[in-house]
């Protein structure tokens, strides 16, 4: 009977898999990764259900939307730069172990997509170059608006504006970029911003901004976005795009094939990396799920490197320092050279989440050296295409947080959540609150702000009321006067919305009570405000302002905060200094002279006159020379035998003046290339003729050129390419070689 049992059992067994759903779920290896101990490693998502991911958010219930740029270097000439093979998908775990299984097409058809984030009940996202935003209905996208058609010039994606990171104060923040957004009341905002980093960006909880570009791991700024460049007149250089740690360091597992790998210092002995050379997408962490060790430590994606690095970040109040968190080895290194980390996310479960757009070239057709054109053929690195990752890294034993459906929430559930412990779920109930118009609930918010012991959640909560337009200067006041100096630092800086007559009395008062406190932050901030309280009673203010400059006259970031509120008063404010006898910081006079010089010349914080970013020239150039020179001298630069000698490590592509003569007046007659005598009896004609190449043409064909075919990139300006437009060579027509060799621009 038992046997019998047993059998039936099997039967059953088998009867209920046979009717279970199958769901594909690759298994990837992970062997070759080492981890800091104490963590686990795991694989969330991977190909087929997405390939080539470079960036990743989560919407309302947890779910992953992922953009694609399968398009992206799947050869050396990134022949797909253009096609509109990108997309946006939806990942989905439908058995719920934590890997997924499903996968969705939400948009297609893109070209070069490299950002997105869910605001407002919708997705934005970038393609440039434009900036879109979608409503969301069953899946599919409804009502696309065009927020943006100047978000980012077309090409390169190492150097087109990405990240949009909603930050605590309601705004929207790009890398690379020095716009910001946000929308009020159903309209689209865009206002100037410090221009910040290269590749992807990220928040602290009290709302400081992080960044880097390649071979500076960790740059920040020291202050809250914008208060530094209220003064269109003023560039600030010490508050903001500060690098962190001078420490670049990077400690990879193996052999290391980099573009500048031949160049002294970037290599050691064993051929592996020194310091970082691509850095990208930094992370402050703010899960929560961690040990408390690792709270708002900065990762940082090094892909060239196969690893992610660990900076621990202190504060103190008027500085952010960083220092890495070893010596000698890093918190996740691969030796799989597939492994390329280029974006790292904060999850709804409080686990870290990694975007392994695992590919072989990750550096831009532009830019690629003859060094590393010929280590890829050695490795074949520009043949590991159609892969794509997303890896999960979660503290060992701790088990995954129950998921929590944010449109199923009510007020009083989302503003609970304004204390939990994860920042993306406190993210996400302020973002809630402000579209679900939470009016009704304006006295439990100000009651958090007021009573909570929680900081973080104090600074949400008035963050939610300032997205309801709840504030007003009486409440903000009171705030200010908290002994929680972040809550008061941020109070200050939106105060200055009630600048009027009617309240300078009590902001007169407000701000000797507040200097009292003789604190290095709340001084910074209220530097940051003064200025612009002037406006209304210049007398009044201006003895507050001498006292916390006189208290700080050695750090920089006090004068800048200072200069950056003046906005009109910099004469007043410069008189008054000088007539007093207890004010004597000259450098800080000087700093205004020089603002009212600038003001008087029309000249401003270029931040306000650029429009969008232009295209890198090495990316256009890259494109003129496929379209103009390639057919002759070959893609590779190596020459075609009976047209064109190579131009791959020439003497004549070594000297960019040399180079700048050739291009625009051609060349004629017998020429040698490394020894070699090149007499094909035709003349390269010189695009002068062309009335539709402009000088920064040639200038981005030369710095392609001298880039991709010589160990040694150079460049020419623009004007010195105009200059060289009136060199002209005897006959009128093209250059000799004699002649190029004898040319002198003296």
């Amino acid at each position: 009977m038992q046997k019998l049992g047993n059998v039936l059992l099997l039967c059953s067994f088998l009867i209920i898999m046979g009717c279970k759903k199958s769901y594909e779920e690759p298994v990837i290896s992970l062997e070759s990764y080492v981890l800091e101990e104490g963590f686990s490693l795991e694989v969330v998502a991977s190909e087929p259900h997405l390939i080539a991911p470079v960036a990743i958010d989560f919407d309302d219930e947890g779910r992953i939307w992922v953009a694609e740029m399968p398009g992206y270097m799947n050869d050396m000439r990134g022949t797909d730069e253009t096609k509109p093979v990108g997309s946006i998908k939806i990942l989905e775990d439908l058995d719920e172990d934590g890997k997924v299984d499903h996968s969705k097409i939400f948009l297609d058809s893109l070209v070069m997509p490299r950002a997105l984030a869910h605001v407002y009940g919708g997705l934005l996202y970038a393609e440039p170059p434009n900036l879109w935003f979608v409503e969301i209905q069953d899946d599919q996208p409804v009502n696309k608006v065009l927020v943006d058609s100047l978000y980012a010039a077309e090409g390169n994606p190492e150097h087109q504006p990405n990240g949009l990171l909603l930050n605590i104060d309601n705004w929207i923040y790009s890398a690379k970029s020095n716009f910001r957004y946000r929308r009020k009341n159903g309209v689209w905002e865009k206002e100037p911003t410090t221009f910040r980093g290269q590749w992807g960006i990220s928040k602290d909880n009290f709302g400081r901004l992080y960044y880097n570009d390649n071979s500076r791991q960790l740059l920040g700024d020291h202050i809250l976005p914008n208060l530094l460049i209220r003064n269109k007149n003023f560039t600030p250089a010490k508050g903001v795009g500060q690098m962190l740690t001078k420490d670049q360091r990077v400690y990879p597992l193996h052999a290391t094939t980099v573009n500048r790998g031949y160049a002294k210092g970037v290599l050691n002995q064993d051929s592996i990396l020194v310091n970082a050379t691509a850095a990208c997408s930094p992370l402050v962490y703010r899960g929560g799920m961690f040990p408390e060790k690792y709270a708002e430590n900065a990762f940082v994606c090094i892909p060239e490197g196969n690893l992610i690095k660990r900076n621990i970040l202190s504060f103190t109040g008027d500085s952010t320092i960083a220092i890495q968190a070893y010596e000698g080895k890093e918190f996740l290194a691969s030796t799989d050279e597939g492994f390329r980390p280029v974006n790292l996310n904060n999850g709804p479960d409080g686990n870290m989440f990694i975007v392994d757009m695992h590919r072989g070239m990750i550096g831009h057709h532009a830019y690629l050296s003859p060094y590393l054109k010929e280590k890829v053929k050695v490795n074949r690195l520009d043949t590991l295409t159609n892969f794509g990752r997303i890896l999960k890294v979660r503290k060992t034993g701790t088990t995954p947080k129950l998921k929590v459906d944010f449109r199923a929430l009510g007020n009083q559930e989302l503003l609970n959540l304004l204390s939990h412990e994860n920042g993306w779920m406190r993210d996400k109930a302020q973002q809630r609150l402000i579209l679900q118009d939470a009016k009704e609930i304006i006295d439990d918010l100000k009651t958090i702000v007021l009573e909570s012991d929680e900081t973080i959640a104090k600074i949400h909560a008035l963050y939610v009321l300032e997205g309801l337009t709840a504030l007003d200067f009486d409440f903000l006041a009171e705030v200010s006067k908290s002994d929680n100096l972040d809550l008061t630092a941020h109070a200050i800086v939106l105060l200055e919305r009630f600048i009027s007559k009617d309240n300078t009395d009590k902001a007169d008062g407000l701000f000797k009570e507040l200097i009292n406190r003789k604190d290095a932050q709340t001084d910074l901030y209220l530097l940051s405000t003064l200025g612009s309280w002037l406006a209304v009673d210049q007398q009044k203010f201006l003895s507050t302002m001498v006292k916390v400059l006189n208290r700080h006259q050695r750090k920089p970031i006090f004068r800048e905060a200072a200069l950056s509120g003046l906005q009109g008063n910099e004469v007043f404010v410069k008189e008054s200094l000088a007539a007093l006898s207890y004010y004597d910081d000259g450098v800080f006079t000087e700093q205004i002279s020089k603002v009212i010089a600038q003001k008087e010349a029309g000249i401003e914080n270029s931040i306000y006159s650029r429009k969008f970013l232009v295209e890198d020239n090495r990316t256009r150039g890259a494109k003129l020379y496929y379209e103009i020179c390639a057919s002759c001298h070959g893609l590779n630069g190596n020459g075609i035998e009976g047209l064109a000698p190579p131009l791959m490590n020439s003497e004549h592509v070594a000297d960019a003046q040399r180079l700048g003569l050739i291009i625009l007046h051609g060349l004629e007659g017998p020429i040698t290339v490394k020894g070699e005598k090149y007499d094909l009896n035709l003349a390269m004609p010189g695009l002068i003729r062309n009335d539709e190449i402009t000088d920064e043409d040639i200038a981005g064909i030369i710095a392609y050129v001298t880039n991709a075919f010589s160990d040694e990139p150079k460049w020419l300006k623009t004007e010195e390419v105009s200059k060289f437009r009136m060199a002209k060579p005897k006959s009128g027509a093209e250059y000799t070689e004699e002649e190029l060799l004898n040319y002198s621009d003296k």
